[in-house]
């Protein structure tokens, strides 16, 4: 996405890559130190919040789900403690619910994994109102399908029951759909 402006990175460049696999998490790192950005990366939400609560980032890469718990919950954190900074939510369980669950309580982006630090970059810093590129394949059907049931079912906070009371779907077969793999 070289056509696309980019702001400076600014005066304050501290970034916060909150991840628990650990060699993408190193790698990313190294990547983003080399871009001009002042790196701490973490493993856990526990980490991610005392960080958060004392030196607030004005840059934050944050995964969906890790080990002790969901990264929405450091995301908020961030947000109370420092508005005005730029978090990206990065997840290998890419889903619009949680897309839009990210959005709402502060994330500036949200993007799937695989995503390199050039795609990281590119969030962190596009400017206010810039667009991302239409996708080069966009999604099928059945993804579409699926993300819908996956919307469904964030808003029933989970409730298998009621997703499949709201789909008129018979619960056996929202369950049989929920235990697989999303749909390329």
């Amino acid at each position: 996405m070289p056509d696309r402006e980019l702001m400076d990175i600014g005066p304050d460049n501290s970034l916060l890559i909150l991840d628990d696999d650990e060699p993408f998490r190193r790698r990313l790192a190294r990547a983003m130190d080399k871009r001009g950005f002042a790196t701490t990366d973490l493993e856990t939400v526990a980490a991610g919040r005392a960080f958060c609560t004392a030196t607030p980032p004005a840059y934050a890469v944050v995964d969906l789900r890790l080990e002790d718990g969901s990264g929405l919950d450091v995301v908020e954190l961030l947000r109370d403690k420092r508005p005005e900074s730029r978090i990206i939510m990065l997840t290998g369980y890419g889903a619009i619910a949680t897309a839009v669950a990210a959005v709402k309580i502060g994330a500036t982006d949200y993007l799937s994994k695989p995503a390199d630090a050039n795609d990281v970059t590119s969030a962190l810093l596009a400017l206010p109102g810039d667009l991302p590129p239409p996708p080069e394949n966009p999604m099928s059907a059945d993804r579409v399908r699926w993300e819908h049931i996956q919307r469904v079912f964030e808003l029933c906070d989970r409730n298998v029951s009621e997703t499949a009371r709201r789909l008129n779907m018979h619960r056996r077969t929202l369950q049989r759909i929920l235990a697989k793999r999303s749909p390329r």
